[in-house]
């Protein structure tokens, strides 16, 4: 089914949307845990530091409304989703969600005043709206190349689907990889002539208090004496686990499922769990995907009373940041109607 709507794109058949405006896609071939979410803020940064106006479109997974809707101050995860209210939350942007990525951008062309760049989250397979610039991410511990269509394996595309992209990002690079395992794993997603493959890898920052900000705890410097409840409803919390292990007297994993919404008993078993372990220095942790769904008003008050941090993520460069940086800027700054490649 996926190859035949594919093949209607690809002859004509069925007609791509072209927006007016600059529009640069991120998604990937597989599901979940690829590392979308700290790219679009990597993307969101840099434009910003360089003073484009932007806007993100995404489905707004799980959220519990329908249609276009443009966040604002008092939106939260049932409205808009968990993703769409972190850029909502640690951004001056505008935010929509619509699962119609058509209407959704039509709907933003139509504000004023409207934004320079959109960045669409997660958008690789809709095809009926062709973006400017489309970036892949794919997993180095599971990349595309090595993966299969479910329910075989992870991908929800063939691994064609590739061709569409014009950056590919190798997420989650471990450390230690030599220029020699990297070279291997670029002949192995045989990029096209103007395709670019970068790598990159999560950096985690301080932990922060979700009553009090301003109180954080250096990870590497501080969290070794504590003991750590690790509460996570994301779709590959193993990277994250594996670094606070590094780093923690010792972690206990309560994972859930990706998005998962939390229920007032599963708070209170947790903080039940919490009083009972008998260790002198002890926190919680969680995500910032988490944290957005825990802010929901049905489990807030409990959240509020729990000794709960957040571990914030972002995206960097195994190297080459800077090229990346001028390929996003150069297409950001060109004037579509003179662009051959993206008019």
């Amino acid at each position: 089914m996926i190859f035949i709507r594919n093949r209607l794109y690809d002859t004509g058949v069925l007609k791509e949307f072209k927006p007016e405006i600059h529009t640069i896609g991120v998604g990937n071939l597989a599901v979940g845990g690829s590392g979308k979410t700290p790219m679009v803020e990597y993307l969101i940064n840099l434009l910003q530091a360089n003073e484009f106006k932007l806007a993100t479109l995404s489905r707004g997974y799980k959220r519990k409304t329908n249609g276009f809707i443009l966040a604002n101050e008092s939106s939260t995860a049932e409205d808009i989703g968990d993703e769409p209210l972190i850029y909502q939350t640690k951004y001056n942007l505008q935010v929509a969600v619509d699962a119609n990525r058509v209407n959704g951008i039509k709907k933003l062309i139509e504000l004023n005043p409207k934004p320079g760049i959109v960045l669409l989250d997660d958008v690789l397979q809709h095809r009926a709206i062709k973006c400017g610039m489309n970036i892949m991410v794919s997993d180095f511990a599971r990349p595309f190349f090595n993966d299969h269509l479910l329910p075989y394996g992870r991908l929800r595309e063939q691994k064609s689907g590739m061709l569409r992209a014009d950056i590919i990002i190798i997420s989650k690079t471990p450390d230690k990889t030599t220029p020699v395992e990297l070279r291997t794993v670029v002949k192995d997603v045989k990029p096209l002539a103007h395709q670019y493959v970068f790598f990159s890898y999560l950096k985690y920052g301080d932990l922060y208090s979700v009553t009090d900000k301003s109180q954080k705890i250096i990870v590497e410097n501080e969290l070794f004496k504590y003991h750590v409840m690790l509460l996570t409803g994301i779709a590959n919390p193993s990277t994250m686990f594996t670094y606070l292990k590094e780093f923690a007297n010792e972690v206990y994993h309560f994972p859930f499922e990706d998005h998962h919404e939390y229920i007032p008993k599963e708070l209170e078993d947790i903080q039940r769990y919490y009083n009972q372990l008998n260790k002198p220095d002890k926190i919680i942790i969680t995500t910032e995907k988490d944290y957005m769904r825990l802010k929901n008003k049905n489990v807030w008050p409990i959240v509020q009373k729990m000794n709960l941090y957040v571990l914030p993520v972002e995206v960097t460069f195994k190297d080459k940041e800077e090229e990346f940086n001028q390929i996003i800027l150069k297409y950001a700054r060109t004037n579509k109607f003179y662009h051959s490649k993206y008019s």
